[in-house]
């Protein structure tokens, strides 16, 4: 997620236009039934050809995908991809449509989260084979690998990585005798700390607020990213483990506390706010906050004068009982309509192993999701982007993996916005979440069923 991507998969997709998909694969390279010629035209009939959907991203995106596609097509020159790089805003719509209607790409691209609803719904083809074949499996981290697993089967390949941690204003806890968190990864300052330091900075009269915790209230998936660490972190849960109810979980005694606590930073101490004034952080309006690795270009770009190391620093996420962070970016999955599934791991492989992730990650600067790749960068081994490597492949957990992900990150958000800003009771709050969750569940079910 180098920029928060909203997961839009409805449960239209997920019953309906989904529903129809076959959960087996068709497999099978077909070109055996070309008949032997020795014709220069039948033979370049014979090259497989493979289409491949993405999202359009930035130039330089588009520049290192269109660079792996040509590498790759030198490589296999029997092998022949067509790339469509398509508008984020239509990309999800034109996708389910070309699944629903039996016609879906080869190869597609998708957001870390959608997992369950693609798995469940049998639009994508299983790699876990192929991933122990010749995936060098154990250069992913598990923790990466669960991200995208559904009922057992790995689903899609990872390209990166994203993450998030603690930005704080230098000067302010200099200035309040704060002493300054540790820059190791592995030493996390708790949440009393946390609170502790935001209680001394904070100065509302002075328009000054100690924390943003989770980047305000905006989109459910984009929020609901940065909040579900902190219910880890203090040892609640969110989902099932195979993300079929939050019963039990959701209303347990931790998850209760996690979102007490955050509720109190707003109501109780009256560290954070629900509105802030543009861009608080880096306007000294803001002593802590909780951001992305992506922030940092941006910072740097759109504001020169506050320095890292000057005026603001790096911390690892706090942690309660536990250290936790949400991973999980956009990833490479084979449909399972697929004529030639070997052929497609073959580029999916190119793409999102060692080498291809190094050529992606060199271009576009982001994290890369094998061991091997991030070693090769000398700047993802030092501060402060150590510290979002280190915390996605030793403490990185995936959002729940679930065919109604984006019903459960909305149900999720708003049980936060009516304890927060309604300040409503929390088990009313919860028994509400898990209410929708668990219908949304059941329904798509028996949409399927039908």
């Amino acid at each position: 997620m180098k920029k928060l991507s909203q997961t839009v998969v409805s449960a239209i997709v997920v019953g309906g236009l989904l529903a129809g998909c076959s959960t087996q694969s068709e497999g099978g390279n077909t070109s055996s039934a070309v008949p032997k010629q020795t014709d220069n035209a039948v033979k370049k009939e014979e090259k497989v050809k493979l289409t491949f959907w993405r999202n359009s991203g930035n130039d330089t995106e588009n520049a290192a995908y269109d660079k792996l596609v040509a590498s790759f097509m030198q490589k296999y020159p029997d092998i022949s991809v067509e790339m469509t790089p398509i508008p984020y805003s239509d990309y999800d719509t034109k996708l389910r449509v070309s699944i629903a209607s039996g016609s879906p790409p080869d190869i597609m691209a998708l957001d870390a989260p959608t997992v369950g609803s693609y798995a469940n719904a049998g639009a994508l083809k299983p790699l876990t084979t192929y991933f122990k074949t010749d995936g060098n499996i154990d250069d992913v981290p598990k923790s990466t690998l669960a991200t995208y697993t559904y009922q057992n089967e790995i689903y899609m390949a990872p390209l990166t990585e994203s993450s998030i941690a603690m930005f704080y204003n230098k000067k302010m806890f200099q200035a309040k005798g704060i002493s300054l968190p540790s820059k190791n990864p592995d030493e996390p300052w708790t949440w009393d700390q946390v609170l502790d330091a935001a209680k001394k900075i904070n100065d509302p009269a002075s328009g000054i607020f100690g924390i943003d915790p989770a980047q305000g209230f905006g989109n459910a998936g984009g929020t609901a990213y940065f909040k579900y660490p902190i219910i880890w972190q203090l040892g609640g849960e969110i989902m099932s483990p195979d993300g079929k109810t939050s019963k039990g979980f959701l209303d347990s005694p931790q998850t209760k506390k996690a979102i007490q606590f955050f509720s109190d930073l707003y109501n109780k101490d009256k560290v954070s706010a629900l509105e802030y004034p543009p861009d608080p952080f880096p306007n000294g309006k803001l002593g802590i906050t909780i951001d992305g690795s992506w922030s940092l270009a941006n910072l740097k770009e759109k504001f020169p004068n506050f320095k890292l190391g000057e005026d603001y620093d790096i911390a690892p996420l706090p942690k309660g009982t536990a250290q936790a962070v949400a991973n999980g970016s956009w990833a490479l999955g084979i449909s399972s309509k697929s004529k030639h599934p070997d052929e497609a791991w073959k580029f999916v492989n190119w793409v999102t192993g060692h080498d291809g992730q190094k050529t992606y990650a060199g271009m576009t600067k982001d994290i890369p999701s094998r061991y091997s790749a991030a070693k090769d960068f000398p700047e993802l081994n030092e501060y402060p982007k150590n510290i979002f490597v280190i915390q996605n492949q030793k403490y990185g957990r995936p959002r729940p993996i679930t065919p109604i992900f984006p019903q459960m990150s909305d149900a999720v958000n708003k049980m936060f916005e009516d304890v927060t800003i309604g300040k409503r009771n929390i088990d009313a709050s919860i028994a509400e979440a898990i209410t929708t969750i668990d219908k949304a569940y059941a329904d798509v079910q028996a949409q399927q069923k039908k």
